[in-house]
């Protein structure tokens, strides 16, 4: 099989998406209890640590550890 970056191809499905479609995959991807979704999510989780300030980072983080 053929190396593919997993990041580029992940990004460049959802780059024409709108905020609702994210939404919706997001959704989707945790509700369908599958590992495989995890890539995805982890993607995007990426993308939005590397966009957020710091203040932003400490909400998650609260958000994470109230889920746990």
């Amino acid at each position: 099989m053929d190396n593919i970056d997993v990041r580029a191809y992940i990004i460049n499905n959802f780059k024409e998406d709108t905020k609702e479609d994210i939404k919706s995959s997001i959704e989707e991807s945790i509700s369908s209890h599958e590992d495989d979704p995890l890539i995805g999510l982890g993607v995007l989780f990426e993308l939005m640590w590397k966009n957020s300030t710091d203040e932003e980072k400490n909400i998650i983080l609260d958000n994470i550890k109230k889920g746990m």
